[in-house]
């Protein structure tokens, strides 16, 4: 409509007699009219240009009340183009599945595998921009809901595990998996799992078991001679607050790329470590005053260490000590859950309400990523598969990827 009252008015200034035949009177006397016929068109333009606008806003509004889809669609558009060095993957599973673990095939960064919740197991084959469900019929046989808790790769050789206890073998990078039986004897859950080598694998349990495999996963060594509980309730735990009669679980465990082990107990009022060669667990009282929610390894081999309610702490010096470091961070109350280590300076932290912090000087400094703060869901993990490859892992289906 504004378009065609603007060509009318084109011509209304045109139509006029030749100029031989008008006087200057005639002229002075036109020219108000010309002015008064476009002011008209104008108003009448801006009139038509608002309510078109109008409409525009309107429809787009009632289209957010009327349609879920759309306002969901639009809101979640808004938080991908909020991020800066991450955006949000979508994945086709049920809403309040939480993603746990994420692999690559080391001779293939894109082909890869994500875990989660309600047997989640999802596939990619085009380093993480799209994941398709996963089915394996040998975790499908029974009535269970498997809890698939990590997975690892060594070549083309994969291992997965998961709750109730499940052991599932690739020897072809994930395009089929054995079902390795497993002893009902078992002390706990099985919560982590590393491919070490051929055939070889370690896999701990929640109650601090560790075992070793070199054919298959056929047969388990012991790499411990008990579980944490018994060496906890002997004599060499009277120096540790809150150890005595210990018979709880882990909360967390993480590995280090030499095989030293960090664990928190599920209280969090203190944490233990293990190296390779070591009968027993070593048990730590904490050097913070709040609970300890996650314990971890830092690029140059220190420890880092996070607390309830947002606090972060890193080692002095490397190895396994007692003597932490506070570091400030905008972390706004919520718990930080985890933290992964991009190259030796630059790391990313996650946690509650979508917090995401950056690093670029070993964890000395740390700064909020606030376009992250639009996405509602708890960011548990974070894992960098290389220093151009990254993901953060969260509830309800949450994958962000690196951009870098």
């Amino acid at each position: 409509m504004a378009k065609s009252l603007l060509q009318v008015s084109e011509q209304l200034l045109i139509l006029k007699p030749p100029s031989s035949t008008i006087t200057n009177q005639q002229k002075q006397m036109q020219k108000p009219k010309q002015i008064r016929i476009q002011s008209c068109l104008n108003r009448r333009q801006f009139i038509s240009q608002t309510n078109m606008a109008a409409s525009s806003v309107s429809i787009s509004l009632l289209l957010r009340l009327l349609v879920p889809e759309a306002a969901a669609a639009a809101k979640s558009q808004d938080e991908e183009d909020s991020l800066s060095d991450w955006e949000r993957v979508y994945l086709p599973i049920d809403p309040g599945v939480v993603l746990l673990d994420i692999a690559f095939v080391p001779d293939d960064f894109n082909h890869g595998f994500v875990l989660g919740t309600r047997q989640t197991i999802l596939e990619t084959k085009n380093g993480g921009n799209t994941w398709v469900p996963r089915s394996i019929p040998s975790a499908e046989d029974e009535d269970f809901n498997y809890r698939f808790n990590s997975i690892s790769f060594k070549g083309k050789e994969g291992w997965i595990v998961g709750k109730p206890a499940i052991l599932l073998y690739t020897s072809d990078a994930g395009d089929t998996w054995e079902r390795i039986p497993l002893s009902s004897q078992l002390p706990g859950d099985i919560v982590y799992i590393k491919a070490t080598g051929e055939k070889s694998a370690e896999m701990v349990t929640d109650e601090g078991a560790i075992y070793v495999t070199s054919n298959r996963g056929y047969n388990w060594r012991a790499a411990v001679q008990e579980t944490v509980s018994a060496t906890l309730n002997r004599t060499v735990s009277s120096g540790i607050s809150g150890a005595s009669y210990y018979t709880g679980t882990f909360n967390t465990v993480n590995r280090s790329p030499d095989g030293r082990y960090v664990a928190v107990s599920s209280r969090g009022n203190f944490y233990l470590t293990w190296e390779p060669g070591q009968p027993f667990w070593q048990p730590h009282n904490r050097a913070v005053a709040r609970r300890i929610q996650n314990m971890g390894w830092r690029a140059d081999g220190g420890l880092w260490l996070l607390v309830r309610g947002g606090g972060l702490y890193l080692s002095k010096g490397t190895g396994v000590t007692e003597e932490f470091e506070e570091v400030s961070v905008q972390s706004r109350g919520f718990g930080i859950l985890d933290i992964g280590y991009r190259s030796e300076e630059e790391a990313w932290a996650a946690g509650g309400s979508g917090i995401l912090l950056r690093t670029t000087n070993g964890g000395k400094t740390w700064t909020r990523d606030k376009a992250a703060d639009n996405i509602a869901a708890n960011l548990y993990s974070v894992k960098f598969i290389n220093n151009r490859k990254g993901f953060v892992l969260g509830n309800d289906g949450v994958l962000l990827r690196y951009l870098g």
